[in-house]
């Protein structure tokens, strides 16, 4: 069986518990712990699940609205599926697809 798990990002509630309502309230609490984020990071961090987070910051959110990383972050089973037997009925493999990288100035 495969599971593919998925996260649910519960800051803007705890804020919105705390009546913080603005991301912009964030941005001079973060900084007084000494995380200086932008307003535009600070929206994104509020808006939508990080894909990475610095400990630091998630210590500053933990800290700013008094609650534990389990409060902010919650783990969940988005998918899950049964392995098919082999045959006619199985799922094919998508194709890969070839990405070029290139350092500036190169073409």
């Amino acid at each position: 069986m495969i599971k593919k798990m998925g996260i649910r990002w519960n800051l803007r509630q705890l804020m919105a518990a705390r009546e913080m309502f603005q991301t912009t309230d964030l941005v001079p609490l973060l900084a007084e712990r000494g995380i200086h984020l932008s307003r535009e990071q600070v929206f994104r961090l509020v808006t939508q699940p990080p894909q990475r987070l610095s400990m630091d910051t998630l210590a500053a959110l933990c800290d700013i609205l008094g609650c534990t990383p389990n409060d902010l972050i919650g783990v969940e089973v988005v998918h899950s599926e049964v392995r098919k037997a082999s045959g006619a009925d199985a799922n094919p493999v998508p194709a890969l697809r070839r990405t070029t990288i290139r350092r500036p100035g190169q073409r």
